[in-house]
């Protein structure tokens, strides 16, 4: 089924997307910076979740009832206990691992400061300086632009029909290695705390723009966790990143990027 389009899309097609039809650009729209913003301006009267996604990246869509039956809490805390199982042995032993000559060795990394999953970060209140989320997005898409962001000339403008943006991963089916349902739980959940908005996945990476980043280092502690287990390769991974550097790396960090193998 199709849906009205908004005024002043670049050419482009719908594509079927499960039981659903998504709307995707034939290139990369080169006024993207000025789209933008009104595309999300106008995302909750329309109900059109805009993305920047490669096509090769769509898949086959899971049902948000999947998303529904995540909780959230018991699903971390008991992957947080096997996490940590696996990992003990590494962090509470201090010898470097063994690189190859003229290769710094890794940094010992403590891992997290828990014994126990501590709970969820808390949220971060809408201030008057706050950003908005559609202000945060549209601040990251220029970024993006302005850097020539590797792989973004790939990805095409995908209209998704979803009533929350964290809901549009589920939607087009992301065929990344990462564990959909758990992912787009903790992104509806990132979104309600932190104003986190998708804004766009290259290939197997994500790119979320965060209006109300924690700004303590104790909630900071907490959200790093969450990226821990999300599953992501690159949290504290690739590059080797000790937790606490992570951590203290997301105080006030208005974009958060996750890739999977």
């Amino acid at each position: 089924m199709s849906f009205a389009l908004p005024d002043g899309l670049p050419p482009g097609r719908f594509l079927p997307s499960g039981p659903a039809r998504v709307w995707v650009s034939d290139e990369f729209p080169h006024d993207i910076e000025r789209l933008w913003p009104r595309l999300l301006s106008e995302q909750k009267a329309c109900r059109l979740v805009p993305l920047l996604c490669r096509p090769d990246a769509m898949g086959t869509p899971i049902g948000l009832a999947d998303v529904d039956a995540v909780r959230l809490e018991e699903v971390l805390a008991t992957d947080f206990a096997e996490y940590r199982r696996r990992r003990l042995p590494f962090w509470t032993d201090p010898t470097p691992a063994p690189a190859p000559e003229g290769v710094e060795p890794w940094p010992h990394d403590p891992g997290p400061p828990f014994e126990q999953w501590p709970g969820l970060a808390p949220q971060v209140p809408a201030a008057p300086a706050s950003l908005t989320p559609e202000t945060a997005a549209a601040s990251l898409l220029t970024w993006f632009s302005k850097t020539e962001q590797f792989g973004l000339d790939e990805c095409r403008l995908v209209l998704v029909p979803a009533r929350r943006g964290s809901d549009a991963l589920a939607s087009i089916g992301w065929s990344a290695e990462a564990p959909l349902p758990l992912l787009c739980a903790l992104l509806r959940s990132w979104e309600d705390r932190f104003g986190a908005q998708v804004v766009a996945v290259f290939g197997s990476e994500l790119h979320v723009s965060v209006a109300r980043p924690p700004a303590e280092a104790e909630h900071a502690n907490l959200l790093a966790l969450e990226h821990v287990l999300s599953t992501a390769n690159n949290i504290v991974d690739d590059p080797p990143t000790p937790f606490p550097e992570y951590a203290m790396d997301l105080v006030g960090r208005t974009c958060w990027s996750f890739w999977w193998d």
